[in-house]
């Protein structure tokens, strides 16, 4: 069956066409958002797919939103963490991570946390829904000081905010257009929406971003979006760069029952 992600690409332009390093491959996932049975799935696929693949200097970027709106956030964090113990794996920090963390000190925060997704990040760690629903927001907040394990917390606070890779840049939400990729501000990097998305003139790079949700890739000229709604839509997008070629790798979640699809950019 033909590919019905296809008819979204593209023709490329003419001239050389964006590569990463010599001897490199990446595989850049978007927006996980708490749904570690996707993310599970994806990273066997990964695994899979890597070994099979000729040998390179292999890194896999998480593109930020790790948790919030799905189940399984405190498991996606856990997952992550390990998996960086197994291989070269580099993180991102999205605005919901920065919401999470910045929850822990601002009673404020901890309330847009809460209407965004927060919830099921927090239910997700060993409290009982009778003791939430009793919490009034500032004895949760001291609560999350004993909920959360402070590794967890280290961990999301040491995530990047930017990585570059020969022709291509990694980033959650996206970047300021009227700024170089040397001079982007954290809250661009992590919030930026408008500005960015309705850039249509090129970029330093190609810029691969999550944050904006997209039924299908995202897929223009000067940006790949990859956040395809893993907690809206049941699919989880890794984009797979190698020199001057693009594939696809996404787990679907088909009514319960969670699939492996996998396609290449057409020339």
């Amino acid at each position: 069956m033909p590919n019905p992600f296809r008819n979204l690409f593209r023709k490329a332009p003419t001239g050389p066409r964006p590569s990463t390093p010599p001897g490199t491959r990446y595989y850049a996932i978007g927006d996980i958002h708490g749904c570690d049975a996707l993310f599970d799935a994806l990273i066997a696929a990964i695994e899979e797919d890597d070994a099979a693949a000729e040998p390179a200097d292999t890194t896999a970027i998480l593109l930020g939103d790790l948790v919030d709106r799905g189940p399984g956030s405190a498991k996606v964090i856990a997952t992550a963490r390990d998996w960086g113990q197994r291989r070269k794996v580099r993180y991102l920090a999205g605005n919901h991570e920065e919401m999470f963390l910045e929850s822990f000190q601002e009673v404020g925060v901890l309330r847009h946390f809460l209407r965004h997704g927060g919830r099921e990040t927090i239910l997700s760690y060993p409290i009982e829904k009778s003791e939430f629903n009793t919490l009034e927001l500032e004895p949760l907040r001291k609560r999350l000081h004993t909920l959360v394990p402070e590794e967890d917390r280290e961990f999301l606070e040491s995530f990047e905010e930017i990585i570059v890779a020969g022709d291509y840049a990694f980033v959650h939400a996206g970047i300021d257009p009227s700024r170089s990729i040397e001079d982007q501000a954290r809250q661009d990097m992590l919030w930026i929406r408008e500005r960015f998305l309705g850039h249509d003139a090129p970029f330093e790079k190609i810029i691969v971003h999550g944050h904006t949700i997209f039924e299908d890739v995202e897929h223009r000229p000067h940006r790949i979006g990859i956040d395809t709604g893993a907690f809206r839509f049941g699919r989880l997008t890794a984009l797979v760069l190698e020199g001057e070629s693009r594939r696809f790798i996404q787990a679907v979640d088909r009514d319960g029952e969670i699939v492996i699809e996998k396609w290449d950019e057409e020339p």
